[in-house]
């Protein structure tokens, strides 16, 4: 192919393509860069859902530089996932800034537009660290300018840009001791040169790096777990000090922001607030999500809020690979009734369950891949009533769910479940001809006292209070941490078990899962008539992915 002097619109339409299909392909491997062991997605997962919303808003622009840069501005604002999602987002941002100006990108425009595009990504931070994708994208702009300062063409160009930051990427670990200690270069960055290499691609022809396939060699410690919980290292998900991560929609006047930016700067860190022209994209770990969401309200609107608990933050694999959970969808019509149930839930055995016990509607979620506001609205408008209760089975599904009611004609109240297990037990209390009121009530009620736990295998090496973890342990964890560590699955779930029963409970609800078999449930039932004789075990199939079990406590 012949080799581009210069880009054109559709050039820079084909490398948002390029860029959004390179991203999905080396997706596993970015993740993988990503140290804390449960199976999550991260920087890989939330920069290629970014590009899949770009390529969208792509599709439908009208022909020109200015209608594409337009469309990925906003395509980028509004499709961010996570705080690599933002950062990207302001990268490409930044770049359109410059680049609409134009009709053709030649070199000197490029060496600006990433100039823009750095300053951009740093201005986005309130407190940038070295060692991040903030390094390698200003590498990157700083290796292009200066060849285009010695008159080099935009293949040159390019080439500069790519060594630097090549350079930069591989001196991360130099930059933070938490990427030292786990032994990857910084996720985000890695991402970042993706761009560079479809851009080459697109100018000379050169062929696409494949993605890597070496393993995440991690050992977790005191002080990388203190290191997570540093605010600017936004790659490397994992507990800490920090519990949630709050995101938002901000629709606010541009000069209320700065003030705005000081109240976040007093409740949390790893903060980003990107946007302009009266709306805004805010990230924010906090403890505090109410302070975090009124802020917002006292200078504006929050939109599409959502709130993840950074330390259950475990994300079906099955999932990240189709990029989007399941559309709402009940079973069957039920008839109409005075109040009616919506409950978010994955797992063909918990959807049924779910259903027999009344359940109208479900929609499909989970613990990261959170079904949006307009999801459950939807869900809600197709129930057979006028009164619905949400159940959203996650702490961090329950603020999202919370809009609802303002958005529809209907009653919508949200019975706080953060489980399966307390969805169990809150619909056992629930009585489709009673009123909205009243149910939420009893259910509530019923939830509240329901002790959760969960069994997951680790992904890759690390460490915790119990001890190290090898990848392929299996993992028993409570809202209190990890809780139990085991090479077998049935010996975890049953310590697991010992720290959660008490004797005060008398009923041990058992869902059982992909990679859950007979014989190792009938081991846990064995195990609570030997050594918890006051309780009896209830069994059900769920069929939820990565959890092959789920335990509710009464």
């Amino acid at each position: 192919m012949p080799v581009l002097e210069r880009l054109t619109a559709d050039d820079l339409r084909d490398l948002v393509r390029g860029y959004a299909e390179i991203l999905a392909v080396h997706r596993e491997a970015i993740n993988r860069l990503n140290v804390y062991p449960v199976p999550d997605g991260d920087t890989g997962t939330n920069m290629s859902l970014t590009m899949a919303s770009v390529v969208t808003e792509v599709e439908g622009a009208e022909p020109g530089m200015a209608s594409v840069c337009q469309a990925i501005s906003h395509g980028s604002l509004m499709g961010a996932r996570g705080n690599s999602g933002v950062i990207l987002s302001q990268i490409l941002r930044g770049l359109c800034e410059v680049f609409r100006e134009v009709d053709d990108l030649e070199p000197p425009t490029v060496a600006a537009a990433l100039d823009r595009a750095a300053t951009a990504a740093y201005g986005a931070v309130m407190k940038p660290v070295e060692g991040t994708i903030l390094t390698v994208v200003r590498a990157v702009a700083d290796g292009v300018a200066d060849a285009v300062a010695d008159g080099a063409d935009l293949v040159g160009a390019l080439e500069a840009g790519r060594r630097r930051g090549s350079d930069a990427l591989a001196r991360t670990p130099e930059l933070l001791p938490v990427l030292a200690e786990a032994g990857v270069v910084d996720s985000g960055g890695t991402g970042l040169m993706l761009l560079v290499d479809v851009a080459l691609h697109l100018a000379d022809g050169r062929p696409l790096p494949e993605p890597a396939t070496g393993e995440v060699s991690a050992e977790f410690s005191a002080a990388f777990a203190a290191a997570l919980s540093d605010d600017t290292h936004h790659g490397h998900g994992g507990p800490a000090d920090l519990r949630y991560e709050v995101m938002y929609f901000l629709e606010a006047p541009d000069e209320a922001i700065p003030g705005f930016k000081d109240v976040w700067a007093t409740l949390g860190d790893s903060i980003v607030v990107v946007g302009g022209d009266g709306l805004w994209n805010c990230h924010v770990h906090t403890d505090d999500i109410g302070a975090a969401i009124e802020a917002a309200v006292d200078i504006g609107r929050p939109r599409s809020i959502r709130v993840t608990d950074l330390f259950e933050e475990v994300e079906e694999e099955r999932w990240v690979r189709e990029a989007a959970p399941e559309p709402a969808e009940p079973a069957t019509v039920h008839e109409p009734v005075p109040c009616a149930v919506v409950a978010v839930a994955v797992g063909e055995g918990v959807r049924r369950i779910f259903y027999s016990l009344g359940v109208q509607g479900i929609v499909t979620g989970g613990q990261t891949m959170n079904p949006s506001t307009a999801q459950l609205l939807e869900a809600v408008e197709a129930a057979p009533a006028d009164e619905v209760l949400i159940l959203p089975n996650n702490k961090n599904i329950i603020p999202v769910a919370e809009q609802v009611d303002a958005m529809t004609a209907k009653t919508v109240r949200v019975v706080p479940t953060r489980g399966i297990a307390e969805a169990f037990a809150a619909l056992l209390s629930y009585d489709p001809g009673s009123p909205v009121a009243a149910n939420f009530d009893a259910m509530r009620a019923a939830c509240e006292h329901v002790v959760a736990g969960e069994v997951t295998r680790a992904v890759r090496d690390s460490s915790c209070e119990r001890g190290p973890i090898r990848e392929g342990d299996w993992l028993g964890i409570a809202r209190e941490g990890i809780l139990a560590v085991d090479a077998e699955l049935g010996d975890a779930a049953t310590q697991l078990l010992h720290e959660l029963i008490g004797p005060e409970h008398e009923i041990v609800t058992v869902i059982e899962g992909e990679g859950a078999t007979a014989a190792l449930t009938r081991h846990i039932e064995v195990w609570v008539h030997d050594n918890r004789s006051g309780c009896e075990v209830e069994v059900h199939h769920g069929g939820q992915p990565l959890y092959p079990y789920l335990f509710g406590i009464e």
